[in-house]
């Protein structure tokens, strides 16, 4: 575990024991900090997605706290490379993040910290069903070009205030979160759509505008003294 200190920010490479195995991470935790954003990623990423470490340095920068994790073993992940099926397991990856979470509680650096979910394509079903289970733990949740109908069991038992952002020319995908939004009993949930943007947010100032509208949504929800 590599552990370094700079500007007053604690930054650690982790090793995340989950049963058997053991899950590679990067966690980053501002002085100061009272939350910390779990990044959940999708279909075929890690946490070296360029967009999610983008998203967590801002997140870093606002006093936010970060883990971004591989919710797959690098054997998991070369299997996955061929046949395409564990990242669409969302009973796996969302069993993969309610365990991370239960690290995150027991560790003296973080087990005071309010916990937020950010999850993208498929991961942000995972968020969703983890949110449900840790209901009284998950105080946000943001979706990024998220999947949030393939959580449709949770959704309604989801009490974390939900952001769902799209980008406005994914329109299968502005149905999708569309039918979920309507699904969830809470009344503080809200989706944002992002004028131009496709899928992966790749036009200019799109993912700049993400991580403002996420951002601003874990400030308020996360500052809090817990």
């Amino acid at each position: 575990m590599k552990d370094s200190l700079s500007m007053g920010k604690k930054s650690i490479e982790v090793q995340i024991p989950i049963g058997p195995i053991h899950l590679e991470g990067s966690l980053d935790i501002p002085e100061g900090a009272r939350g910390i954003v779990v990044f959940v990623h999708g279909s075929g990423s890690s946490r070296h997605s360029p967009r999610n470490q983008y998203v967590a340095k801002e997140m870093q920068r606002s006093g936010l706290g970060t883990l971004l994790f591989d919710l797959l073993t690098v054997e998991e992940e070369r299997i996955d490379m061929m046949t395409r099926h564990l990242r669409f397991d969302i009973e796996l990856l969302s069993k993969r993040l309610i365990d991370v979470t239960g690290w995150l509680l027991s560790r003296p650096d973080t087990k005071d910290l309010n916990i937020g979910y950010f999850g993208a394509s498929t991961g942000a079903a995972a968020a969703l069903i983890a949110a449900k289970e840790h209901a009284d733990t998950i105080k946000a949740v943001v979706s990024r070009g998220g999947r949030p109908d393939l959580a449709e069991s949770a959704l309604m038992y989801v009490k974390a205030p939900t952001l769902l952002i799209v980008g406005g020319r994914d329109t299968q995908v502005i149905d999708m979160n569309q039918w979920a939004l309507d699904r969830m009993v809470i009344l503080e949930k809200e989706l944002k759509i992002v004028p131009g943007a496709t899928h992966l947010f790749e036009e200019q100032g799109a993912l700049e505008e993400v991580a403002r509208l996420a951002g601003e949504w874990f400030k308020k929800y996360l500052s809090e003294e817990k």
